[in-house]
């Protein structure tokens, strides 16, 4: 009886677990009745029949592997066991199987943020391309991809357990190939109606519900110690993709022939082709997964999923909302400064959103928020004196540190959501539901912020009111911080 080999490099190996002792009994019996079995340990095989003295330890090697094939079997790429808070499965090949698909997750959601953010840059650049459009048209446009994405968030939260990781992450990367397609087509044509702007704006969307699924997927496959960190890498991976594509659109769309803003979805697809064929040949599905659109239910009943998701739309939405609107604000207010900055914005905000998490797991995610909040007051504030004195630097400067403070917010509201429900006698699932709902509520916020300016506008031909009403609700936001989750039980347990 030969036992199933298993190679390193290919990435349709299950991992090894341990046998039972009937799995052993019964191959070590086959093996010394005559037949061999064959183990590969990386270039060596041994063979049990050709030498007596080692059959036994032979034998037993192949049961085990047999029993864990057994056990690991998948058809095409599911996994059908996996258990990665046993410390022997996550050693002996789990953690390479996650991390393999976490890396090619951030790579896939990267491009989702790409897709999301791209009109943030596009908007600033059309009247140049001949495109005549108000200020309000332009807010529009820049919301509502923020819109769609965020509802999208919570279906595509339970498209993974339904379809499996790797199949949700083909059809979610597949998906951004048509506002890629659509943005390339309309942005040629001037004349193009402006409900026509919009719908394909809204195509955009697809990409804003890119994170809940990545996220989503990649929590199956870390165990409890180690999800934080992974969960951590996996959203600022996304998050960057709002900085590269204002990084990249302005280097790609000027030609000698003038603005070519067909560029700035051409730019795209062959990365989103490699995702997709990345996802096919290396990632893979759970069998372990179950959908439970229940855990949302659960969530809704308690106040606490409303009270963080509020206060998520403060930070998350934050950041979002001033990465979309950032170049706009630039180009309208500082003209005769270039857009090749505006990226900076939403870089600083990426890079600071672990470092939330670090300092909420030292010290509390109520204090690091409410630090934030306060931080963020603070940063608006300076950018609203900016705009009375058109002091580009300060204006710059200000909104780096408003960014930044909005990505250490981001990190310690999602610590504080499970300290929450473990304090507050809540379940598992309870908090996993409000995870999905409180980023859908936050993404709304990429679309309230820049929906802000335009009103403020149109109604007083300045940014200046929109900014007021911001201080005030992030006062408000640390007021209702601090009232429940700052006092009592929730202070003492340092949620």
């Amino acid at each position: 009886m030969s036992a199933p080999t298993a190679r390193e490099d290919d990435p349709t190996t299950a991992v090894a677990h341990t046998a039972t002792a009937t799995d052993v009994a019964r191959t070590g019996a086959a093996a010394t009745s005559g037949k061999a079995a064959t183990i590969e340990a990386g270039d060596a095989t041994t063979e049990a029949g050709t030498a007596p003295a080692h059959a036994l330890e032979a034998a037993r090697a192949a049961g085990i592997r047999a029993a864990a094939e057994r056990r690991h079997h998948r058809t095409g790429r599911w996994i059908q066991h996996w258990d990665p808070e046993d410390p022997t499965f996550w050693n002996d090949g789990g953690r390479r199987i996650a991390r393999r698909n976490l890396l090619i997750s951030i790579f896939a959601e990267f491009l989702g943020f790409c897709v999301w953010a791209v009109w943030s840059i596009v908007v600033p650049q059309l009247p140049a391309a001949g495109f005549v459009l108000t200020t309000d048209q332009m807010f529009w446009l820049i919301g509502l991809p923020a819109l769609v994405g965020a509802t999208l968030r919570i279906p595509y939260t339970l498209a993974v357990p339904l379809f499996g990781g790797r199949n949700w992450t083909i059809v979610s990367a597949t998906l951004l190939l048509i506002p890629c397609s659509a943005l390339a087509v309309v942005v040629q044509n001037p004349d193009t109606p402006f409900g026509v702007l919009l719908g394909v704006a809204a195509l955009a969307g697809f990409g804003g519900g890119n994170f809940a699924s990545s996220m989503a997927n990649i929590s199956f496959f870390y165990p409890e110690r180690e999800k934080g960190a992974a969960l951590g890498w996996n959203a600022a991976g996304g998050n960057i993709g709002t900085a590269a594509v204002q990084f990249v659109v302005p280097l790609v769309i000027v030609t000698s022939a003038g603005v070519a803003l067909e560029n700035a979805a051409y730019v795209f697809v062959p990365f989103v082709l490699l995702a997709i064929f990345l996802a096919w040949r290396f990632m893979d599905n759970l069998g372990t997964v179950k959908a439970d659109p229940r855990q949302f239910a659960i969530a809704t009943r308690s106040r606490h999923t409303w009270l963080i998701s509020f206060i998520y739309i403060g930070t998350f939405g934050s950041f979002i909302g001033f990465a979309g609107a950032f170049p706009t604000l630039m180009n309208g207010q500082f003209p005769e400064v270039s857009l090749s900055l505006a990226f900076m914005g939403a870089l600083v905000g990426s890079l600071a959103r672990p470092l939330g998490g670090i300092l909420a797991d030292r010290l509390g995610g109520v204090s690091i928020t409410l630090v934030s909040f306060a931080a963020m007051a603070a940063g608006t504030v300076g950018a609203i004196w900016s705009l009375g004195t058109h002091h580009f630097p300060m204006f710059f400067a200000s909104f780096m540190f408003l960014f930044v403070f909005t990505g250490i917010g981001n990190g310690s509201v999602y610590r504080m959501i499970p300290a929450v429900f473990r304090v507050a006698r809540g379940t598992p699932k309870m908090a996993a539901g409000c995870i999905g709902i409180a980023g859908a509520a936050g993404a709304f916020g990429g679309f309230l912020i820049p929906r802000g300016f335009a009103v403020s506008t149109t109604a007083t031909g300045s940014l200046v009111p929109a900014f007021w009403v911001f201080i005030g609700m992030y006062a408000l936001m640390a007021a209702v911080c601090w009232f429940v989750y700052g006092r009592g039980e929730m202070r003492a347990a340092k949620v």
